[in-house]
């Protein structure tokens, strides 16, 4: 019984609100980091249109971008074992956004 008690102190209750739930399309990410940060912006971009919308930002530290990282690539693997690998165009393709500072894209 003390085990079953354990689990239960250890378990961790995740509350998902119906709007968070639905998601949000993004199809470029841009991200940004200092020294105790890093900034994922997921962003919305249209073809012809000029303006493209940051839709979510998320904030992380380090120790957290290196686990997601880590979670995406376990992630990945696990999905290409299922359906195939993923295809991907040989060049990446440019977009006309700079935010400033230091950036990659994913």
């Amino acid at each position: 019984m003390a085990e079953e008690e354990k689990k239960k102190q250890n378990q961790l209750n995740i509350e998902l609100p119906e709007e968070i739930a639905e998601g949000v399309y993004a199809n470029l990410a841009m991200i940004a980091h200092s020294n105790s940060e890093f900034v994922v912006d997921f962003i919305r971009l249209m073809p012809g249109v000029p303006k493209a919308k940051v839709k979510s930002r998320v904030v992380l530290t380090p120790e957290h971008a290196k686990r997601l990282l880590q979670a995406l690539e376990d992630n990945i693997n696990k999905y290409e074992d299922t359906f195939g690998p993923i295809k991907q165009v040989e060049e990446a393709p440019k977009f006309p956004l700079n935010f400033g500072g230091t950036v990659g894209e994913a």
